[in-house]
């Protein structure tokens, strides 16, 4: 252990372990109560010097009814783990080196006083003592990055309240003040109503504790970079063109590190650059004149384009694509530290690979790639690269790579994994009725026998552009565990098969997407697995969406769990949060109300469905509103079809209380039981 640590082990009395001797206890089946014993390891940053890792892993904290954060050390030999933190009713998260190596700083809501509970900064000194806060600002931080010397920070800040908002007037000193909106875009699933407080660049000198506003006024900025020399900052922003809500045109803009700088605009290209989606900071090359980002498609294309790699001499010249030939999304680029290639995650056909691309062309070279997924990565000065890796039968891990070699820095599942039984994942491929090749999984039932048939699950991903993937999913296991076979494709729509193939449904949901999804059950069937008259389908956002277009296509479903989805899609306008999105795709409801009514069938025609279906949605879900599943629920009960509808109080489009995530699985279990086997 370097000796800077060992002060700091026996101050905290942090635990060390090494690597556990191998167990082969009975294997028992995947359970529910399983879904709290899983860890979520995320958030990998290599030292700057390659010998340790930091990453952070999420545990059940049953109390506060949520998963806890905290921030673990791995030594790069792996015979070390360290445990930083445990904070009762706090998480730590994004965990920072500075560029020295001997402070890690991270975010974390502890020490709150319940008045202010939002993330703060707070700083690690890790030759020992205690983390030391070092903001308390009311709307909390968003992001933050080193500067290269290690003397400053730029943070990423809320505005707070404004007089406009009533936060200044004794009027509402007891009760909130009324909410003023005047944005055309006005709602986010996680920020809320969306008033005229933008997110802001901000100076944070660490000696004098000094903050000083680098970018104010009506845009937001995001994603700060520092230049290697430290003189200057590059961050997204969508400050050209018109009404920043009603375009998605983010640029790369780069500005002197100092207060009344005033920014200048890197990139051109008329659609998002480094959208904020893609959480990607643009990468400064090592001698400081390239700049590395991810360049979107078309403005209209909205998600369905493909994001590539691309370099841009930041003081002026034109935009190289690196990954123009690949068809395939590029996340989070990096520069290797010669400066001669970049890396980036590649996602394809149900994987994601590490790959390095050269910056004088030529093929690009899979580092890490396999039928698994890689979801993270890190580079050290002097090249070490650690990586978050998961495949169907292992959560992620954190790996070091080693050439071809992986081996193993962290083993936070180790033990629940060395309980279960698992259910094989078999990657299938079939045709779609206008033969289109579709791919996805099959998961028999574990203990399945061969000329048995089985109830069978057909889930659906929400996106839609997005994936399955070769990782592990719980529910999967937990459903063949149950006896059911599951069925997952990808179909057209879904990321990971390139553009054409996810713009195939742009404005033309529940048609080709439904017959793909159905080629997959049908293979089921024809292989003797999914009994036919014992079918189920369900699936979160998207994938309930396309849920209700199913059973409103195909009767052969005897039962359906449909979680925070629209039907009535003219009923999204307005009420959720994607108008510009809707209009960029369908139009507007009074220029093209045909084809919103179009997409509606699923709510027009609710007379179609004979499927029992269970609704499950949040309360203050404003990505796809409750209202959504409450007028399919309301449909279905006029028409006598057994239907439910679960609201979850105070939740929003993904379940955050731990008692909530378990309930939804519980009920779609017994949902699925009543009526597939009864």
């Amino acid at each position: 252990m370097p000796p800077k640590l060992a002060p700091l082990v026996a101050a905290l009395g942090l635990a060390l372990s090494g690597p556990l001797a191998s167990q082969t206890p009975p294997r028992r089946p995947v359970t529910l109560e399983d879904l709290n014993r899983l860890r979520e390891v995320s958030d990998l940053e290599i030292s700057p010097d390659g010998r340790w890792v930091a990453y952070v892993v999420s545990a059940a904290d049953r109390e506060n009814d949520r998963r806890a954060g905290d921030i673990w050390l791995a030594s790069w030999d792996g015979l070390t783990a360290i445990r930083l933190t445990k904070t009762p009713q706090a998480s730590e998260h994004t965990p920072r080196w500075s560029p020295d190596g001997r402070r890690i700083a991270f975010l974390s809501s502890r020490g709150g006083d319940g008045t202010n509970d939002a993330d703060q900064l707070w700083l690690l000194d890790l030759a020992g003592g205690e983390a030391e806060r070092l903001t308390q600002f009311r709307t909390g931080i968003q992001d933050f990055v080193w500067s290269p010397d290690g003397r400053r920070l730029a943070l990423v800040l809320t505005d707070g309240d404004s007089v406009e908002d009533g936060a200044a007037d004794s009027t509402w000193r007891t009760t909130r003040p009324p909410i003023v909106i005047d944005r055309f875009a006005f709602k986010d699933d996680t920020r809320g109503y969306l008033t005229r407080k933008r997110q802001h660049l901000y100076l944070f000198d660490l000696e004098r504790r000094s903050l000083d506003p680098l970018t104010p006024g009506r845009f937001d900025e995001m994603l700060p970079a520092w230049s290697p020399d430290g003189r200057y900052l590059a961050f997204v922003s969508k400050r050209a063109g018109r009404d920043p809500d009603r375009h998605d045109n983010y640029d790369i803009w780069v500005m002197q590190a100092a207060r009344d700088a005033v920014p200048f605009r890197v990139t051109a290209f008329e659609g998002p650059d480094n959208h904020p989606d893609w959480e990607a900071p643009p990468a400064w090359s090592p001698d400081g004149r390239t700049l590395a980002y991810l360049q979107g498609g078309p403005d209209r294309l909205i998600y369905y384009a493909t994001h590539r790699l691309a370099v841009i001499p930041w003081g002026g010249g034109s935009t190289r694509l690196l990954s123009e030939a690949l068809d395939r999304n590029v996340e989070r680029p990096r520069w290797a530290p010669d400066g001669r290639s970049l890396y980036g995650i590649v996602e394809d056909d149900r994987t994601r690979r590490l790959v390095r691309f050269a910056l004088d062309g030529g093929r690009p070279e899979t580092i890490v790639g396999g039928r698994r997924v890689v979801s993270a990565y890190s580079v050290a000065r002097d090249g070490r690269l650690a990586v978050l890796l998961s495949s169907p039968d292992r959560p992620a891990e954190v790996y070091a790579v080693e050439g071809e070699r992986l081996r193993n820095l962290s083993r936070q599942n180790d033990s629940l994994l060395g309980e279960l039984a698992l259910a094989p994942v078999e990657e299938i491929a079939v045709k779609s009725r206008d033969g289109t090749a579709v791919h996805g999984f099959l998961v028999r039932p574990l203990g399945a026998q061969p000329g048995q048939r089985y109830p069978t699950v057909l889930r659906i991903h929400g996106g839609p552009v997005s994936q399955f993937e070769n990782s592990f999913n719980f529910f999967w296991q937990l459903l063949a565990a149950e006896g059911y076979a599951v069925v997952a494709m990808n179909p057209r729509g879904s990321s990971g098969r390139g553009e054409q193939f996810a713009r195939a449904i742009w404005a033309d949901w529940g048609h080709k997407d439904v017959e793909d999804v159905l080629a997959g059950v049908d293979y089921a069937v024809s292989l003797g697995v999914a009994d036919p008259d014992r079918l189920g389908v369900g699936g979160w956002s998207y994938g309930g969406m396309l849920t209700n277009y199913v059973i409103a296509q195909d009767p052969r479903f005897k039962a359906a769990v449909s979680g925070a989805a629209i039907s009535n899609i003219l009923a999204g306008y307005g009420t959720d949060m994607y108008v510009r999105e809707y209009e960029a795709e369908l139009g507007t409801p009074w220029t093209n109300l045909e084809g919103w009514l179009e997409l509606s069938a699923p709510f027009l025609h609710a007379d179609r469905i004979r499927t029992p279906t269970l609704f499950l949605c949040g309360e203050k879900d404003f990505n796809v509103p409750l209202l959504n599943s409450e007028q399919m629920y309301q449909a279905l009960r006029s028409l006598e079809v057994p239907t439910r509808l679960v609201i979850y109080p105070g939740e929003r489009h993904s379940l955050s209380k731990l008692s909530y995530q378990a309930d939804s699985y519980r009920r779609s279990l017994e949902w699925y039981r009543e009526h597939l086997k009864p």
